[in-house]
């Protein structure tokens, strides 16, 4: 791991979304809060019981059967859940400007919310309680890298952090899901093999020949699917070299040697663009790639209209295979291939950084009178063992699941009525077994729950193993400083990136369907002037290096 201190913000909402006015100044700025808050008097149990505010929507039952075991038996604390109704940070300007929340509240972590609880004067100091190993062992054991970043100038941490990964050096690489996936059914039937894949000409071939073919209602074959509107050609970009992911970053970004190369500078970004625009003319990409929704290319899948897919496979549905039990439809035979090599790249761009720092932050009001249940119940929460997370969403081993064979193996429901329940899809009857509050333990590389457990179907083990080879192909890695650079308030990030956002949504459009190479040329000049004109790409990029370099010399 090379993140420094001050590199680390995940997971950032948009950071143009403002908090509307009300918030008192910064509370750090106050040192009578800060001395008042440090020495609190409200750190008596006060009948072991909180309520908890999620900062998302959730159907909330409060009598779950494992609340009860929390309540009854440990960590002996009554935790009482409210969720969040509509847009999270419209709720939130809501409850902070009428008085705030009763005890505490998580939410996904972001600089956008971390600053709007800052500044309102609510929150209570909590770093003393990282440093209590007898009383809380659990929050004295978080990595002390994730605790340092958190610090403010004063060095204050104002949250508890949760759903990290226990050991930094050697994170869990989390969902892989971006690749290139095909039908090995077509592929039989085309007459071709894996190794064949292995080239851009490779693919070509194979889309060709699949546009020959029919489906089971009698049409040609869509030869590729791409669902440009949750952004899968990313999984193109990737091949060619394009770095598309970061880690709450503004931007991605690829290093290469001491340089650092922006997604759309990237030759690669062209590259793929040409390719892609190739295969439109050629009706080897659907042509409705520009326009379907997630509902109709979802529909399409299901009715395996495509021979290729090049995405995220939450995208086109892992439900496709997940729920069959043998070879009885299209999505059984759905599978990742490798990137193509592509001459010229020799590394492939990121598609996915795995970030092991905390993902949520648990903020607790000044007023609370029950600041021992609340440390109580996330000490039990972040009890640092591979399981834990498995514990909090679905009870301790033995209750209501149990291990297959060995600790750390397969594991299954051990309870029928909880198992239906659970696995019911009903939404009301999950909330009376659990309320799913895994985010607010950690996570371990050692062992992976979704990736080993008892599927009613035999194709739910498919989604795990597809995950599992997708991070293995070289488009995946660690976090690095440049991953997280953020914008700062009234710059040009946060002024422009909306802008840009627009401009490569309308050019992307223009360059994927130009009807000849004259066109194609014309659109990426044009594409390139709007960057500068109305994307301010040239001001974003000079600002990103100041932003990096003052981070890197903290």
């Amino acid at each position: 791991m090379k993140l420094k201190r001050s590199g680390i913000v995940a997971l950032t909402l948009a950071a143009t979304v403002g908090i509307a006015a009300g918030c008192s100044g910064n509370s750090h700025t106050e040192p009578n809060n800060a001395a008042a808050s440090s020495t609190n008097t409200n750190t008596k149990d006060s009948g072991g019981k909180f309520k908890l505010w999620l900062g998302w929507t959730a159907t909330v039952n409060n009598d779950s059967l494992v609340q009860q075991y929390w309540r009854t038996e440990e960590p002996g604390v009554d935790v009482q859940l409210e969720a969040t109704q509509g847009d999270a940070l419209t709720a939130l300007n809501l409850k902070l400007n009428t008085g705030g929340f009763d005890d505490a509240a998580i939410f996904n972590r972001s600089q956008v919310i971390d600053d709007a609880m800052k500044r309102s004067n609510l929150l209570m100091p909590l770093e003393q309680y990282f440093n209590m190993p007898d009383k809380y062992p659990s929050l004295a054991a978080i990595p002390k890298e994730y605790l340092e970043q958190m610090k403010d100038a004063d060095g204050h941490i104002w949250s508890l952090p949760s759903w990290f990964d226990s050991n930094p050096s050697e994170p869990w690489p989390g969902w892989s899901s971006s690749a290139w996936f095909i039908r090995t059914d077509v592929l039989e039937k085309v007459g071709m093999t894996e190794n064949d894949l292995t080239t851009l000409d490779g693919v070509e071939s194979y889309l060709k020949k699949a546009a020959e073919l029919k489906d089971e209602s009698g049409k040609n074959l869509l030869p590729l699917g791409i669902l440009t509107d949750k952004n899968d050609e990313n999984a193109v970009l990737a091949a060619f070299g394009v770095t598309v992911a970061s880690a709450g970053g503004v931007t991605p970004v690829k290093q290469d040697g001491g340089n650092f190369i922006f997604m759309y500078d990237n030759p690669g970004f062209k590259a793929a663009y040409k390719w892609m625009n190739g295969l439109y003319r050629d009706k080897l990409i659907d042509p409705e790639a520009l326009t379907d929704k997630s509902e109709r290319y979802v529909e399409k899948n299901k009715n395996g209209r495509y021979a290729m897919n090049i995405g995220s496979f939450w995208n086109f549905d892992s439900s496709l295979w997940e729920q069959l039990d043998g070879p009885t439809g299209p999505g059984w035979f759905y599978k990742p291939i490798p990137f193509p090599k592509i001459e010229g790249v020799n590394v492939l761009g990121t598609t996915q950084v795995i970030n092991p720092y905390p993902g949520f932050d648990t903020y607790i009001s000044k007023n609370t009178k029950n600041l021992d249940a609340i440390l109580k119940f996330y000490d039990y929460t972040l009890t640092q063992k591979p399981e834990q997370n498995m514990v909090v969403n679905e009870g301790p081993v033995g209750k209501y699941w149990g291990w297959v064979d060995q600790p750390y193996g397969k594991w299954a429901f051990t309870d029928e009525n909880y198992k239906a329940l659970r696995n019911s899809g009903d939404q009301a009857k999950k909330a009376q077994v659990t309320p799913e509050l895994y985010m607010t333990s950690n996570y371990s590389n050692e062992w992976y729950a979704w990736w080993t457990n008892e599927n009613v179907h035999a194709g739910g083990v498919k989604t795990g193993e597809f995950s599992q080879e997708i991070a293995k192909m070289g488009a995946t890695r660690v976090a690095e400083n440049y991953d997280m650079v953020k914008a700062k308030a009234g710059g040009a990030w946060e002024k422009y990136a909306p802008e840009l956002t627009t401009v490569y949504k309308e050019y992307r459009a223009k360059l994927l369907m130009a009807k000849d190479d004259a066109q194609f040329e014309k659109a990426w000049t044009e594409f390139a002037s709007a960057l500068e004109k109305r994307g301010h790409w040239s001001e974003l990029k000079t600002e990103w290096n100041e932003l990096y370099q003052a981070m890197s010399n903290k």
